[in-house]
């Protein structure tokens, strides 16, 4: 009678399992999907719009505010500013926002205008990818542009559209607002980021290194030279001339903001090309959207209504860094 002998049970794991693979040898992760419909949202006077995108080779959503007046005037059009989010999505930021201008246009502190929230997915950086995975800018452009002007009784001209937007969307509305000057009038950088010359990852003041290098290398193609032809900081050098003295431009920081030293240089950046702009640092307020808002107060639609009104109520656009309320233009 033959004995047998039991194997040792890692022996048994051995024999059963298949090699495990190398982890240089397992293909990469796949990119994950990009969200071009994002959920509903509960808002004041704000649909959810859902329109077919022949970039995205998708449905794609954005979020629209209509002031009371667009139901009460049927005749009349409507100047439109388009507001671009943050990282992350900005979806959670749509009912603060919505709510905020709705009130102030309630109380005739702000124009009566349409507020589009555009999707720029949650890292999408306002930008076509290298790749072409994520179009954001051509659908912006070339779509939504189009399609809210057909859609909505605007004022379809560059003195009926402004861009503004916070951090993310600060860079989304700088380069946007400076590459494609022959359709926005004014541009409100709020938080802007990342505004520098080159991006660093090792070096980016909010982002963590793993985040700015996957970042890089999804939006930018690790091309440095790519990331170069998108940023405000060439785009204001290569189209000075069309945007001095026609486009209106503000820049806004806090003082404890992480970006504000790359704000300061974008700053003499443009003052350098000659691009008159407000630019305002805010004692006090952090990278946060609503204390840039609270700390500004009812002077944070002024420059709203001088894009709109075409009448400086109190925003004087000097090219100078102070934060008293003689710089910023408030009374």
């Amino acid at each position: 009678m033959k004995h047998i002998i039991p194997l040792p049970a890692f022996m048994i794991i051995v024999f059963c399992c298949p090699a495990a693979a190398r982890s240089e040898d397992r293909p990469p992760d796949p990119a994950p999907t990009p969200e071009w419909v994002t959920p509903e949202v509960r808002a004041p006077r704000v649909t959810r719009v859902i329109f077919e995108s022949k970039a995205a080779k998708s449905k794609v959503s954005f979020f629209i505010y209509t002031p009371a007046q667009y139901d009460s005037e049927k005749d009349r059009r409507f100047p439109v500013l388009y507001w671009l989010h943050g990282s992350g999505g900005g979806l959670s930021g749509v009912p603060e926002l919505a709510s905020r201008f709705d009130e102030a246009v309630r109380e005739g502190k702000a124009p009566a205008m349409l507020v589009v929230f555009p999707n720029g997915l949650k890292e999408g950086m306002w930008c076509d990818s290298k790749d072409g995975r994520t179009p954001v800018e051509t659908i912006l452009v070339k779509e939504l542009l189009p399609f809210v002007d057909a859609s909505f009784r605007t004022i379809a001209s560059r003195d009926g559209r402004m861009l503004e937007g916070f951090s993310m969307g600060g860079y989304g509305a700088a380069r946007l607002g400076f590459k494609h000057h022959d359709l926005f009038g004014a541009v409100s950088i709020l938080g802007g980021g990342p505004l520098q010359k080159e991006f660093k990852p090792d070096e980016t003041p909010r982002a963590d290194p793993e985040g700015a290098r996957r970042l890089m290398k999804a939006v930018y193609g690790d091309d440095q030279e790519y990331f170069r032809k998108q940023s405000p900081w060439e785009l204001a050098g290569s189209n000075a001339d069309s945007i001095r003295g026609r486009t209106l431009v503000r820049q806004i920081i806090g003082d404890r903001d992480e970006t504000l030293q790359n704000n300061r240089l974008f700053h003499m950046r443009l003052t350098r090309l000659q691009i008159p702009h407000a630019f305002e640092v805010l004692p006090g307020v952090d990278h946060n959207p609503k204390a840039v808002m609270d700390a500004m107060g009812d002077s944070f639609f002024y420059f709203h209504r001088a894009a709109f009104f075409g009448t400086n109520h109190g925003e004087k656009g000097k090219d100078d860094d102070s934060s008293d309320d003689s710089s910023s233009g408030r009374k």
